[in-house]
């Protein structure tokens, strides 16, 4: 969150009348259209991103995470983040002083939304809640820091490479970024040597050193966060599995399983 929507021109978040009240957490809601990306930008604060409906991509160095309507994306102070939106829906943006950071998560991450949590989400978002009580707001604020620091973690995160783990030449962030243009690709480890003249076993070592995961484990993590978009638009069960680079039905259903702990229909039910 840092940009508003084109139709208001694109132009940045002015977030100076909220800050300027003092409270540990302020919020604010923007609405995105398909295809629409927030460029780079940063925030002093601790940033908490939700959309509560749709499918929201939050991109920095260090990695990349999809967050569907049952999550939302924790962000330490001053990291540098865009937003790549698939699907139209409306961002919540959550803004925390660095003295309740120290009582939130870490590391950056993607929490679970409790029922609690949203609405404490929508209530600190509201257009009028500007014009709120500040003792209310500070008090949502507050609920909001425990029932956040409550949720478990979940595992959307993509780790990207380019950041302290080193590829400095940049081949393995080149084949990351093809695969994330086309989850489906089936080409092996082998084969993305051959292309980067590299041997099989310095290609391993090096993905393993810039993302910190195999290749193997890698690309499915991409895969499966690829196809949550394609449920979220109501895809066919079996034409995602196909398209995401899986044989079938049953074996994107497995894997799914077992990272998500749900099967691709009860998300899909629930989109």
């Amino acid at each position: 969150m840092g940009f508003f929507s084109p139709e208001d021109g694109s132009h940045a978040l002015d977030l100076s009348a909220r800050e300027a009240r003092g409270l540990p957490i302020f919020g604010v809601a923007v609405r995105y259209p398909a295809g629409h990306v927030v460029p780079m930008h940063e925030h002093p604060h601790g940033h908490l991103i939700y959309a509560d409906r749709g499918l929201l991509r939050v991109e920095a160095a260090s990695g990349q995470w999809l967050v569907p309507p049952t999550a939302a994306v924790w962000l330490r102070p001053g990291v540098a983040h865009r937003l790549v939106v698939p699907v139209a829906l409306q961002a919540h943006g959550l803004f925390a002083r660095e003295d309740v950071c120290a009582r939130l998560p870490a590391t950056d991450c993607v929490v679970h939304v409790s029922g609690l949590l949203r609405e404490l989400i929508m209530a600190l978002t509201r257009a009028d809640a500007p014009a709120a009580s500040p003792e209310r707001m500070r008090l949502l604020g507050a609920l909001l820091a425990e029932e956040l620091h409550a949720q478990p973690v979940l595992p959307f995160h993509l780790p990207w490479p380019g950041g302290s783990a080193g590829d400095t030449d940049g081949p393995i962030r080149r084949v990351c970024q093809a695969l994330l243009d086309s989850p489906g690709d089936t080409a092996t480890a082998a084969e993305w040597a051959a292309r980067l003249a590299l041997g099989e076993k310095t290609f391993h070592r090096r993905f393993l050193q810039s993302t910190g995961m195999s290749f193997g484990k890698w690309r499915q993590q991409l895969r499966l966060m690829s196809s949550l978009t394609l449920l979220m638009q109501g895809m066919p069960i079996t034409q995602v599995a196909l398209a995401s680079g899986y044989d079938s039905h049953s074996a994107y259903t497995t894997a799914f399983s077992k990272q998500f702990g749900q099967p691709p229909s009860a998300f899909a039910a629930n989109r």
